[in-house]
């Protein structure tokens, strides 16, 4: 238990190190764009004097060194800058923007997990025959295949031609309008449940399923090929031939024995893309209208938002990093033979 507590403690003063240099590199990168912030934050038609002047309330008149040392100063304190773009709190559009993409984020994952891990399986215990070579073909495409061609196929196919799906958004207008979801926790699907309102929670459900579609294909297809190689693996060692001389039914030595050895590579890809899916998902987002923090996110880069900008970045590394030490210390639970 003392291994395990001087590991924790050994990692997160690494993500207070890796929090330092990312918030350093994106802040000094960022003003290296060519753009004026404080014509952004004054507006369009502002005359020279107002510029000026909206340039030392920001603080942008002081050399760039001084600047980041007031913005970590403001960070530690808990301010995180205000926006450009929306004039709000960075922080609270962060809080508002970043629920709908860890719902679609977490959607994905779990289409990712249900289809591409059970088929991995499947085609490592059916090595080398049709099965097999289908599911590898369908592993390849979904990685191949840009997610966001994916989902123009999707609303193409399914809205579009057959009229099953909504194109885009989170909630029908009529349903927002009529019956809107209380917020509680910030995902449609919960919230809805958690206050009984039963008109929006399939309707929020229909519109999350295309886009989740969308982002769960890289991760179905990677979960996919790394399940089928590990397992490759797994099934030739001698406790796999022992449990099948024994009797053991088939389905049980794949599934209980095979796969819990197996799965820890795969887990941890799907935890970093799963990190990755949290601030990475601008295209999908952008062509669903999902307002989460890919989209806000985007349109800050557009316009050279620096305090948001910086913020996202620190909060995709510290995500990454907390995922990284959450599938560390499950691959201690799963694999004891695993040292930290």
């Amino acid at each position: 238990m003392g291994s395990l507590k001087r590991y924790v403690v050994k990692r997160l003063l690494q993500t207070l190190v890796i929090l330092i240099g990312i918030s350093a590199i994106t802040f000094f990168l960022s003003r290296v764009a060519p753009s004026d912030p404080a014509a952004l934050w004054v507006g369009l038609h502002a005359r020279a004097e107002q510029i000026e002047k909206a340039r030392k309330e920001l603080g942008l008149d002081k050399p760039l060194h001084i600047q980041y040392l007031i913005y970590m100063r403001d960070l530690i304190g808990g301010r995180w800058g205000t926006s450009y773009r929306t004039r709000r709190p960075v922080i609270e559009d962060i809080i508002n923007y970043l629920p709908a993409s860890m719902e679609l984020a977490i959607a994905g994952q779990i289409i990712a997990s249900l289809v591409g891990i059970p088929l991995g399986v499947i085609a490592a215990s059916k090595k080398d025959k049709k099965i097999d070579h289908a599911s590898r073909l369908f592993g390849i495409l979904t990685v191949s295949i840009p997610s966001f061609w994916i989902a123009l196929m999707l609303q193409i196919f399914f809205s579009r031609t057959l009229g099953l799906l909504p194109l885009e958004g989170r909630l029908s207008s009529n349903v927002a309008r009529m019956n809107p979801i209380e917020r509680v926790t910030g995902f449609y699907l919960v919230d809805s449940l958690l206050t009984g309102n039963f008109v929006a929670f399939p309707d929020a459900l229909l519109h999350i399923i295309l886009p989740a579609l969308a982002l769960a294909s890289y991760s179905m297809g990677l979960s996919l090929r790394m399940t089928r190689s590990t397992m490759i693996e797994v099934l030739r060692e001698k406790y796999i031939v022992t449990a099948r001389a024994f009797g053991i039914p088939e389905n049980t030595i794949k599934f209980r024995y095979a796969l819990k050895n197996a799965i820890i590579p795969t887990l941890t890809v799907l935890g970093i893309v799963f990190g990755w899916s949290l601030t990475g998902v601008f295209l999908v987002e952008v062509v669903f209208n999902w307002p989460g923090l890919g989209t806000y996110t985007w349109r800050a880069i557009l316009a050279v938002d620096y305090p948001v900008i910086v913020a996202v970045s620190i909060i995709a590394a510290l995500i990454i990093v907390i995922i990284n030490l959450i599938l560390d210390l499950t691959q201690v639970y799963l694999d004891p033979r695993v040292r930290l």
